[in-house]
């Protein structure tokens, strides 16, 4: 199986956003946090929705 390859990635702080094609030609779009100790990541089917879950990300780590 092919491993994902993002494109159109861009940070909101602590937070990436980037989109790929899954195995089925859907793009999906992903959120994920790189904060220490956060362990935030979501995926999403359009680019607005994981863009603002970037912008309001608050971080909480544990």
């Amino acid at each position: 199986m092919r491993p994902n390859r993002f494109y159109q990635v861009i940070r909101f702080g602590p937070v990436t956003v980037g989109s790929y094609s899954d195995g089925r030609g859907r793009t999906l779009h992903t959120a994920v946090c790189s904060a220490p100790g956060c362990d935030f990541s979501a995926d999403y089917r359009s680019r607005a929705a994981a863009e603002l879950a970037a912008r309001t990300h608050r971080c909480n780590p544990r």
